[in-house]
């Protein structure tokens, strides 16, 4: 058998790509499994499984395919989680789990992915999006209050990055504030050993106020700003795989994994174009070898879920909270654009928007589904308007 050569470069872009992952949004997902009542060693189990449900899916689809597809979860739904879940049991955190990764996976296996996506005008989606960032993007600032110096530092750093190098803009932003916690003493004793942790099964529940106001939204999300991004990048790419498949493979082993934390597994997009450029590999043709190195860092990430958790509860809040606004500022600023770009959708989506961002919940039922039930029907109605 022919063995196969990996570039350090390739190796390395593999390595960054998760890297960035991580730091773009370990902190939201933290967030998120606090907000559904998930304890420290839960948390760790979450990160362990998602480590591994990353890796393997994207070691799966990227050998079979000899395509660099890289997989990753849902930030924009883990932000979504962190907003919506409070209030309502882990059991339920669980079942919104399940119940999302199978409408995914119906509309990978039945074709219906593209078809579904254009019967909710992108505009509301987009809004509806920015409209569950909002809180986060808020908090990289409001931090800067009571916190100055680390928060300011950390701003500083990723300005200047974001000016000359944009890719590392969030790596530099996080070691510059891990630099600033360590030299002022704000790093904390974690409470999760440096080791592996098993995750923990957790028994679904079902109910319908958390299906609607959470898990529909959630899966729109999900499929809207995650699973679509990603395969326009690869298609931007220059990589033509077929579509079902990727959506199968990753809401299945979603689906699979679901009761230990796994809230989403999707097409990955910015991570993913990380080892789709001249960067990876001068031959787009070998770039595979990059995400195929990205899968093994995956599961190294997993098997260390622990560690990594033990590190989100050392930090002190306010650096959670600006290194997840900061990472999420670029996903607010593009889906507030694509929202209202279009003059004649732009007050359904803004409507959509403070629906969404004002955070009200009627009928037990979250401000997702209604910023986008109002948005829906404000579209509709002016639609009708210009016809007549």
């Amino acid at each position: 058998m022919r063995s196969i050569s990996i570039p350090l470069p390739t190796v390395l872009t593999g390595f960054v790509a998760v890297l960035v992952g991580y730091a773009s949004s370990a902190a939201i997902i933290w967030q998120a499994a606090e907000a559904a009542g998930a304890n420290t060693m839960q948390i760790a189990g979450w990160l362990t499984m998602l480590g591994i449900g990353m890796g393997i899916s994207t070691l799966v689809l990227t050998i079979w395919y000899r395509t660099p597809i890289l997989t990753a979860w849902s930030t924009p739904g883990a932000a979504l989680l962190a907003t919506s879940l409070p209030g309502h049991s882990l059991n339920e955190a669980v079942g919104v789990f399940l119940f999302s990764s199978l409408l995914i996976l119906l509309c990978g296996a039945t074709g219906l992915f593209a078809r579904l996506m254009r019967l909710i005008p992108s505009t509301l989606s987009a809004a509806m999006l920015a409209g569950i960032l909002l809180r986060f993007g808020l908090d990289a600032f409001t931090s800067l209050q009571g916190n100055f110096l680390l928060c300011a530092s950390m701003l500083l750093g990723w300005l200047l990055a974001k000016a000359w190098a944009p890719r590392y803009a969030v790596v530099v932003a996080m070691v510059i504030g891990l630099l600033v916690c360590v030299m002022s003493g704000n790093l904390q004793s974690g409470s999760v050993p440096v080791a592996m942790v098993m995750p923990e099964f957790t028994a679904p529940h079902f109910s319908l106020s958390s299906l609607l106001g959470i898990g529909i939204p959630f899966f729109l999300v999900t499929m809207a700003s995650q699973n679509a991004p990603g395969v326009a990048t690869l298609k931007a790419s220059g990589y033509d795989v077929p579509v079902s498949p990727l959506i199968v493979v990753t809401a299945a082993i979603a689906l699979l994994l679901a009761p230990f934390g796994v809230f989403s597994i999707c097409i990955a997009a910015i991570t993913a174009a990380i080892c789709q450029g001249s960067e990876a590999h001068p031959d787009p043709a070998k770039r595979w070898l990059a995400a195929a190195a990205a899968g093994v860092f995956y599961l190294l990430a997993g098997i260390f879920g622990g560690s990594i958790t033990t590190l989100l509860t050392a930090l002190p809040v306010a650096y959670i909270h600006t290194l997840a606004g900061l990472a999420l500022l670029s996903t607010i600023a593009g889906s507030l654009f694509q929202a209202l770009n279009h003059e004649r959708e732009r007050d359904a989506a803004i409507v959509t928007f403070l629906v969404t961002a004002s955070g009200v919940s009627l009928l037990g039922v979250g401000s997702a589904f209604w910023g986008l039930v109002a948005g829906g029907i404000c579209y509709a109605l002016f639609s009708l308007s210009r016809r007549a």
